[in-house]
């Protein structure tokens, strides 16, 4: 939750992503992640929300692209180990004595 001060000096307070949002998508697998992402943005292209439900959907819609591009940097990193790997043995194949 935030608070923001207006120019009248009146205090607004905002919800924004819960503790369960954030771990509903910590849980999620990278297909997910970019369905319920795609499906968020098409929520707020839509508009028609308040203020706040749109400050919840930026922020779920935000934790959504950081997962799924968390789980594709893992990946990539597991594909160039194992790359890395390969062209080890291949520069050492048939060097066995």
């Amino acid at each position: 939750m935030s608070t923001n001060t207006t120019d009248s000096g009146e205090t607004v307070t905002m919800k924004g992503m819960t503790e369960e949002d954030k771990a509903r998508v910590d849980a999620m697998s990278y297909e997910d992640a970019r369905d319920q992402l795609a499906k968020i943005v098409k929520q707020l292209e839509h508009g028609g929300m308040s203020l706040e439900d749109s400050l919840r959907y930026w922020q779920i819609g935000e934790a959504l692209a950081d997962r799924a591009q968390a789980l594709l940097s893992e990946v990539r990193s597991q594909l160039d180990a194992a790359r890395d790997k390969q062209q080890a043995g291949a520069e050492h194949a048939g060097t066995q004595r």
